[in-house]
């Protein structure tokens, strides 16, 4: 029986999906369960368990974890990251959980740091002293947050960042959770820690140019001072400030710190890994 914290994000949504397709044993977790079974569907019904939990009531989740062997964990970022993951991680331990699969950020740049990054080092310290089997999943920028410009591209043809024209990895959240179901299928390949990426970088302007091919009209982006992207991600963006500053860190790094793709999902998978192309060529009629 696999886990699941996350169920109703982006990746744990497509991970049920697979797992649905593998026949595997899946209880999904969520603070609203019948919201949940909503989002599953008829056939999810009959394979997904679900259960109702919250990650501060530990008593809720030993129910939870009771008879399972593994968990996947894949929490939004918060600034309580440490603090509720660390807790999950020690309680799945005491109700035997055996191997833990872990959604993390890239590694931790001390030339560049980002917060959130380094909230997750301290969480997969955690998970090394836990003496769990854990896999560690560690995605660079998900394509599906590229449908966060829908707004201003429908509106203004434009979109907003300071990442100059610096490359950028991005990665197709459905190769995330197909790699996760693999490991979580897959012993051979468990117990690791893996970079995921797509197979190729692409820049802010160039993903202009693309859209403007894609629509048949101009897509501009606009790059922006770090602090000027701060202030307007927390007055039009209506972003908190801890998740305006995240954004802005990431930027930051990829414009001190180089970013190259890796081959993982293609090791992984044996095949490769979802195209940005395919990605804007399926979501167009978002930016329309």
């Amino acid at each position: 029986m696999v886990v699941i914290i996350g169920a109703t994000g982006t990746i744990g949504s497509a991970l049920l999906k697979r797992l649905v397709d593998l026949g595997m044993p899946v209880r999904a977790l969520s603070r609203e369960p019948e919201k949940l079974r909503d989002q599953i569907g008829d056939k999810g019904r009959s394979i997904i368990e679900v259960a109702a939990a919250d990650a501060s009531d530990p008593e809720s989740l030993r129910r939870a974890f009771a008879g399972a062997s593994q968990l996947f964990l894949a929490m939004s970022n918060s600034p309580r990251q440490i603090e509720l993951e660390t807790s999950i991680i020690q309680i799945a331990a005491e109700s035997g959980i055996e191997h833990i699969v872990k959604i993390s950020s890239p590694a931790f740049e001390k030339s560049s740091p980002v917060a959130v990054a380094g909230w997750h080092h301290e969480i997969e310290k955690t998970l090394c002293e836990s003496g769990l089997t854990h896999t560690v999943l560690r995605p660079y920028a998900f394509m599906q947050n590229l449908l966060r410009f829908a707004p201003t591209i429908t509106t203004q043809n434009v979109f907003f960042g300071s990442m100059g024209d610096s490359p950028c990895n991005f990665i197709d959240c459905r190769d995330i959770a197909d790699v996760a179901a693999e490991v979580l299928t897959n012993r051979e390949v468990s117990g690791q820690i893996y970079t995921l990426t797509g197979s190729e970088i692409f820049s802010y302007p160039q993903i202009a140019s693309q859209l403007s091919a894609l629509l048949n009209r101009p897509i501009s982006y606009i790059n922006l001072d770090p602090q000027v992207l701060h202030s307007n991600l927390i007055e039009h963006g209506h972003m908190p400030p801890w998740l305006a500053n995240h954004v802005v860190e990431i930027q930051t790094m990829t414009t001190v710190v180089p970013e190259k793709p890796t081959d993982t999902v293609k090791r992984l998978l044996g095949r490769e890994a979802r195209s940005l192309d395919a990605f804007l060529h399926e979501y167009v009629e978002n930016f329309r």
